[in-house]
């Protein structure tokens, strides 16, 4: 894909600003804590009655031996284990919470461990975790079973424990392997060690390694940068996640610890995205969605030819679809969020509040949302854009009903700059995404998000820029 080298500076500037990542819609700041546990029990039973589809599964495990500067995520970072064997007791107790409040047995189509770093468990840990899990919620026969580790504490043995539970893809944090970045960023983490583990993840039996990288890091130079990638795609990875760092120290206080006049400017930072764009689209990878590249042949890449991605807090994914019965997603572990039967749930942040609720026999949901009509429609038309790049009109027309236009004649008026820029093209029938607006899909989103202005009057940061 060449069109990044066809965006003007010019055009970036005036369109990379604060905006949603939309892994929800509404997004996490419009929920409240008015939605507690009783909704999230009314919720699934909801869910429970309405059909008997796979749900999907999120297990959040917070440990990190050390923080990363750059990192988004709520971890925990401790050097006592038995923290991580005590916080899987209570994980236990919230399954079996979980299972009688679905007391009709559902299998799981998709069940993905991500942290901080799931593999701070020690294998034994993680048997122990997994087979509590699968005891009350078995996975469905093509399953996607998946987890993100760190190269640097996830050992042989490990694999070997994650592939015999029937874990088949496994995602590896890589960042970038220039060690001025990489001291900058507090993880030092050096290629043989990555590629030891990449090679023995496929020599167990994962069908599916994948890597992730960040761009806008401290002391980020393309020529470095690109050594970066090169090294990955000499490995021939499955699937690559290019992130754009998220510089939110007012939420991260540890991101102040970053050297802020080493991170790239606007332009700077662009020039690393665009140098991913290209040489990801020579090697063969296609772009799916704004951040994720994978192997034609890849059934991430397959899904999104065929319109069959679904989009959610897990990133991309081919399993749930989104608009067809099975897009629910549970949730276990602190922190964690869930979507079901039109409703989002979180976990407290706190390990005490999470794990005191749970002992009192309570799921410990302390926040989240239930969509109403309109959070439902606006919701399908962000999925559209995030995942297809396209908004049929007529699949939101009805009887009664004022014409798709007519309805978002806002929205759609904003969007007409994008459409004299050449990010999208705005017919009678459709919005469509072109090549060089996949960058801008954020903001391509943003005019159908209803609570985003009311957000912006509040004039506090929220978000992360847009590219």
């Amino acid at each position: 894909m060449n069109e990044p080298a066809a965006i003007s500076t010019e055009l970036l500037l005036r369109y990379d600003q604060p905006g949603p990542r939309y892994t929800s819609y509404p997004t996490a700041p419009v929920w409240t804590e008015d939605f507690g546990e009783r909704e999230w029990r009314e919720a699934l039973a909801r869910a429970n009655r309405r059909s008997a589809a796979p749900f999907s599964l999120y297990v959040h495990i917070p440990f990190c031996r050390s923080m990363c500067f750059y990192c988004g995520c709520n971890v925990v970072v401790t050097q006592r284990e038995e923290k991580a064997r005590e916080y899987v007791d209570v994980m236990l107790k919230e399954v079996a919470l979980l299972a009688e409040a679905l007391p009709d047995r559902r299998t799981l189509k998709q069940h993905h461990w991500g942290g901080g770093t799931p593999t701070y468990l020690p294998p034994e840990e993680i048997v122990r975790l997994y087979r509590g899990i699968e005891a009350r919620f078995p996975p469905a026969g093509d399953a996607e079973i998946s987890i993100e580790v760190d190269p640097r504490v996830t050992t042989f043995d490990h694999l070997e424990a994650l592939h015999h539970l029937g874990f088949r893809r496994i995602s590896m944090g890589v960042q970038d392997f220039t060690p001025k970045v990489q001291q900058a960023i507090h993880r030092v983490q050096s290629r043989e060690l990555t590629k030891s583990l990449v090679d023995e993840a496929r020599r167990v039996g994962f069908t599916s390694v994948n890597v992730d990288l960040v761009y806008g890091l401290p002391h980020q130079e393309p020529e470095t940068f690109g050594e970066t990638i090169e090294t990955i795609l000499d490995w021939k990875i499955d699937r690559i996640a290019c992130y754009s760092y998220a510089h939110v120290p007012w939420l991260k206080k540890h991101q102040r610890a970053l050297p802020e006049e080493a991170l790239p400017g606007r332009e700077e930072k662009f020039a690393l995205l665009a140098l991913a764009l290209e040489t990801f689209g020579r090697a063969g990878y296609e772009m799916i969605g704004f951040d994720h590249f994978a192997r034609a042949e890849d059934d991430l890449a397959w899904a999104a030819r065929e319109g069959k991605l679904h989009r959610n807090f897990m990133g991309y994914s081919t399993r749930m679809e989104a608009g067809r019965e099975g897009e629910d997603m549970l949730m276990l572990g602190v922190t964690s969020i869930g979507e079901v039967a039109g409703a989002f749930g979180q976990n407290p942040k706190e390990r005490r509040d999470w794990a005191g609720a749970i002992s009192e026999g309570r799921l410990p949901v302390h926040r989240g949302h239930r969509r109403n009509a309109e959070d439902e429609e606006r919701r399908r038309i962000i999925l559209d854009i995030m995942c297809d790049y396209r908004v049929e009109f007529a699949n939101f027309e009805a009887e009664g009903r004022p014409p798709f236009r007519e309805r978002y004649a806002k929205a759609l008026r904003s969007l007409e700059p994008l459409v004299e820029d050449g990010l999208l093209e705005l017919g009678d029938e459709a919005l469509v995404v072109t090549p060089k607006g996949r960058v801008f899909l954020r903001n391509i989103c943003m005019p159908f998000d209803a609570y985003l202005e009311k957000q912006r009057a509040e004039g506090r940061p929220m978000f992360s820029r847009t590219v």
